[in-house]
């Protein structure tokens, strides 16, 4: 079994090799404006999975796709060596969707926040369906006073 902490240097260390390799060894004018987000790699080390964003529209994303597809053998052979493992692991490449959650999110966020204000207008317009005080109060000590009086202590006890 592998140690987590190492798995996840490893990780790290791929991160860094195919953004530092990308950047100043691939020549492909079909590489857009690239960033490598995160990487991570399998407890047994063989498998390696780089998410990347690219600025630009879906042509921009399939070229760069295609790019960084035909550089995968170098990019797998120079993350090889630099790791000093057995066995090379195998790169895939997936696409970073972060910013269009964020998007996504962020409109949900404005749609909240619109129907709160909503919520809120129809409710400082609102008005009582009854009385402003619906509950019974109790009788002043004075009523009770003359029921005493009146009837005496024993139509005070029948009453209760």
């Amino acid at each position: 079994m592998t140690d987590p902490a190492k798995v996840r240097r490893h990780a790290e260390r791929v991160r860094e090799l195919v953004a530092s390799v990308v950047r100043t060894q691939i020549k492909d004018p079909r590489l857009g404006m690239i960033t490598i987000t995160d990487a991570r790699i399998t407890a047994d080390l063989r498998d390696a999975t780089v998410f990347y964003t690219v600025l630009g529209d879906a042509a921009a994303q399939a070229s760069t796709a295609a790019a960084l597809e035909s550089a995968k053998g170098m990019l797998r052979s120079t993350v090889g060596k630099a790791l000093g493992l057995r066995h090379s692991p195998t790169l895939t490449f997936v696409l970073d969707d972060v910013q269009d959650q964020v998007k996504h999110i962020d409109e949900l966020l404005a749609a909240a926040r619109s129907a709160d204000a909503e919520v809120q207008r129809r409710a400082a317009q609102a008005q009582y369906a009854g009385d402003a005080q619906p509950y019974r109060l109790e009788r002043d000590d004075e009523d009770e006073g003359d029921l005493d009086d009146e009837d005496g202590p024993a139509a005070a006890e029948e009453s209760r």
